[in-house]
């Protein structure tokens, strides 16, 4: 009996230091855990995947703050629907204007009267964040600064930027010229999406530009503001800011592995830190996303038509498909599936939505894309009919003749 209590006190006693055991093993873990969260320097900062819209991390993401010259990324958005739409072409001579010439902060020194292209005055916003060549093209634009302001803050709106306001075109301190980490990543979204040949202008490390003015011809050099493309071997973009008011912003685009990913960083506290915190959020996203993409939606579609003018519907997909995953799934065994009608009834309008195509990882739908008419077929009227009919004839004709 004594030894049996021995024994019982014992196991007792293992019991009770067990927890001091496991506590280093907890402490690993836990630490282990810390490793893989995100520490950022900044108080503001949004990560989004490109091709989806998909917000992988935020902090503090809708903020109001100071921007700083990532302003500039609606100056280059509003730029560049002005050439798309015929306004200007990037061969458009400019002539930079008194107010122009007088700005401040950063510039590339542009005089009064001095001639430049639209493409040169591009690539001194995107290169060198020129205050001076952002007011020059939004005077060009729409006729005067602020116009183009009122300009940006109506497509601000159009893109639902809830928390942002602008006051100037090039980010110029001002308490009423702000936005928020999530705002600046849907512009940011906006503008590589519609525009891709930002990227020409974004990524050049350095180039020369020339001054010519009434008192001859005085070569520039334009050197990028943004370090990340030196730092960073995937970076692809964007747009730096930096002010007293704002400190150290940066909207920054990188692609690896067909992921194109956008970081927004808001007032951090130095030049590096921003960078620091973008590779951060980059990291991040590559390492814990994957992406399945679409592109074969080109195919034409046919889909029988009646009481038209023509027999048959030409439809296309509307846009490519893209599926981001965050949870190691298996993307090879995503499928999709027609969703078509057996007909459609005329008259049917160019771009109307006749159907789908829907995916599927295993049994569950994971997206769907709208299938489009990719012309416009009119009713048939009675003089359709009749034309019908006799050519019906006809060939029934010609077959019992024979």
């Amino acid at each position: 009996m004594k030894s049996y209590k021995s024994l019982l006190c014992l196991l007792l006693s293992l019991l009770l230091l067990l927890p001091l055991f496991c506590m280093p093993a907890l402490a690993e873990e836990a630490d282990e855990t810390q490793d893989t969260a995100l520490t950022l320097s900044c108080p503001s900062a949004v990560l989004m995947e490109a091709s989806t819209g998909c917000i992988l991390y935020e902090k503090d993401a809708v903020a109001r703050l100071p921007m700083a010259s990532v302003t500039k990324v609606m100056t280059l958005l509003l730029i560049f629907e002005a050439i798309e739409n015929g306004q200007i072409s990037p061969e458009t001579q400019v002539s930079v204007s008194e107010h122009a010439a007088s700005m401040g902060g950063s510039q590339v020194f542009l005089e009064a009267g001095e001639i430049q292209t639209v493409e040169t005055l591009i690539k001194c916003i995107s290169i060198a964040s020129a205050n001076d060549a952002a007011v020059a093209m939004a005077e060009t634009v729409a006729g005067s600064e602020e116009a183009f302001v009122a300009l940006m803050n109506e497509k601000a709106a159009a893109l639902s930027m809830e928390n942002t306001h602008f006051v100037n075109c090039c980010g110029l301190d001002d308490t009423d010229h702000y936005s928020c980490a999530k705002d600046l990543a849907l512009l940011s979204r906006q503008l590589i999406l519609r525009f891709p040949a930002i990227y020409d202008y974004c990524q050049i490390w350095q180039e020369d530009i020339t001054h010519t003015t009434k008192k001859g011809q005085t070569p520039f050099t334009l050197t990028n503001t943004n370090k990340l493309l030196k730092s960073y071997p995937y970076a692809t973009g964007l747009k730096t800011g930096s002010t007293s008011l704002a400190k150290f912003c940066l909207s920054a685009t990188a692609s690896k592995d067909n992921i194109d990913l956008i970081a927004v960083i808001m007032a951090a506290p130095t030049s590096k830190d921003r960078i620091r915190d973008a590779q951060s959020l980059f990291a991040y996203g590559f390492a814990n996303t994957a992406i399945y993409q679409d592109k074969t939606t080109e195919k034409i579609l046919q889909i029988p038509v009646k009481k038209g003018v023509a027999d048959t519907l030409h439809a296309v997909a509307k846009q490519d498909f893209s599926y981001l995953d965050q949870k190691k799934a298996d993307l090879s065994q995503i499928t999709s599936k027609q969703n078509l009608p057996e007909n459609l009834t005329a008259p049917i309008k160019k771009g109307d939505t006749v159907g789908s195509i829907d995916y599927y990882l295993g049994d569950k739908q994971i997206g769907s894309i709208p299938v489009v008419a990719k012309e416009s077929i009119a009713a048939a009227g009675y003089g359709d009919i009749l034309q019908e009919l006799f050519c019906y004839y006809c060939f029934v004709s010609k077959s019992v003749g024979r």
